[in-house]
């Protein structure tokens, strides 16, 4: 069936919304069909539960989506996973052509850093209209430099139609690296980081369930565990949640970077680290650079562990071929960072109301069921506040929260070891530091 035949066929029954649709067709969302039949209801529903098209909707926005009638949305994000870029590329592709005469041009990028320093760079060559980047997949450190740098949009996203299902007042959705959010992102997902096993290989008994565990299991099985080197996202995640527990716990971290308390409370993760390092994966003389590095090293027996950040599990990486079928997630019990991932507009973008269109659709109660489950190609966490949503697009979200399986640790586990980010100073220094400590003192040896 094509997208105009889905779209028809659906369009015949004027009181279909998000939830009810997406409840229906959940027995055969791997026929394909559920990815064109929420975006054509994503369309023709935007969003509001049993309200009007118009109902709630702030008073420029038929304007915004009339402006992006038309424009090519340049949608900068990171590349590295071939099934959140199909995800994408299947699901709002449709949407914002058949809906919205908006075309998508995703620009895949090997880090997210590149597309922050393009904004940057047509900037400082006074580019200050009709940039090359209309939107990009962002959070943490990245976000923190254009913000820093005022090279982002603020206050577009509290009012996006779909804002409503955010829950704004939650620290963990408006503040993203220490800093406001002030609206300069919308909110896309949620991640939570996870160590991920083969059950086929590593008895779940014996799995370590904090880092002093996982120090003597290394010790214990030489040469069978690594982490990819800091920045690199997972690295940097797997060091801060190490600093973490061998401090005392994120607590004693929730102020501004207080150096001389660093200094002193950092020397044993550093210790720790340093002891472990010669039982690691060749030694410890080389770190994998990236997630996708590492995981091909466990999938192929090199390593009994990798990482995950995706609360939905990792279904849709075993469907893929990327992780064995026996892989599963697990979280330590002294807890797990997560945080948000967000949608931003440069000052400078050339189709920012085609980028506000694209944040206000992720939104979407349909469509955040949708990212949730793996059948769909993704996992990823929520964007939106479950408490914000009713009736059955509620019951659609939690039907796929409630079906997830054994390659997904359950979200009540993962909300009670949940741990907050800390000032982004500490996360500086952190990989700052790992380099001087660890890095440069295997150089030199």
């Amino acid at each position: 069936m094509t997208f105009g035949a889905a779209r028809a066929t659906l369009r015949t029954d004027e009181e279909v919304h998000p939830g009810r649709l997406l409840g229906r067709l959940m027995q055969r969302r791997r026929s394909g069909l559920l990815i064109l039949a929420l975006a054509v209801v994503a369309v023709a529903c935007s969003g509001g539960e049993s309200e009007p098209e118009s109902a709630g909707l702030p008073p420029d926005w038929e304007t915004i989506a009339n402006s992006a009638r038309g424009q090519t949305l340049d949608l900068y994000m990171w590349g590295g996973s071939s099934e959140i870029n199909r995800f994408v590329d299947r699901t709002y592709g449709p949407i914002l052509e058949e809906g919205y005469g908006i075309t998508l041009n995703r620009v895949p990028v090997a880090d997210t850093v590149d597309a922050v320093n393009k904004v940057l760079a047509e900037l400082q060559a006074g580019r200050n209209n009709g940039g090359s980047v209309d939107l990009i997949w962002i959070n943490g450190e990245n976000f923190y430099t254009l913000q820093q740098a005022n090279a982002l949009e603020r206050g577009w996203a509290h009012q996006l139609p779909n804002a409503r299902f955010v829950d704004w007042d939650s620290a963990a959705v408006n503040r993203d690296f220490g800093l406001a959010v002030d609206g300069s992102e919308s909110p896309l997902g949620s991640a939570q980081f996870q160590f991920v096993y083969d059950s086929a290989r590593t008895n779940e008994d014996s799995l370590p369930r904090s880092y002093t565990e996982l120090g003597d299991w290394i010790a214990g099985h030489p040469g069978r565990f690594t982490y990819p080197a800091p920045p690199a996202f997972h690295g940097t995640r797997f060091v801060k949640q190490a600093f973490y527990e061998l401090t005392g716990g994120v607590e004693r971290w929730l102020g501004s970077l207080d150096e001389a308390a660093f200094a002193e409370g950092s020397a044993g993760l550093w210790d720790f680290l340093t002891d472990i390092n010669p039982d690691l994966w060749r030694s410890g003389r080389t770190f994998p650079p990236d997630i996708a590095s590492l995981n091909r090293l466990f999938a192929n027996g090199e390593v009994d562990f990798t990482f995950t950040q995706l609360p939905g599990g990792i279904q849709a990486e075993i469907d893929a071929g990327v992780l064995p079928a026996t892989a599963r997630p697990f979280v330590f019990d002294t807890g797990t960072i997560g945080d948000f991932h967000y949608l931003a507009i440069p000052t400078n973008a050339g189709d920012p109301e085609a980028a506000k269109v694209l944040a206000n659709l992720v939104l979407a109660p349909a469509l955040q069921a949708a990212k949730l489950d793996p059948a769909n190609g993704w996992g990823d966490g929520l964007a939106i506040s479950l408490d914000l949503v009713h009736g059955e697009d509620r019951l659609a979200l939690q039907q796929v929260m409630d079906n997830l399986g054994d390659a997904a640790v359950s979200f009540d586990r993962l909300e009670e070891v949940r741990l907050p980010e800390v000032d982004p100073a500490y996360t500086l220094r952190l990989e700052h530091d790992w380099d001087a400590f660890i890095r440069q003192s295997q150089l030199a040896d």
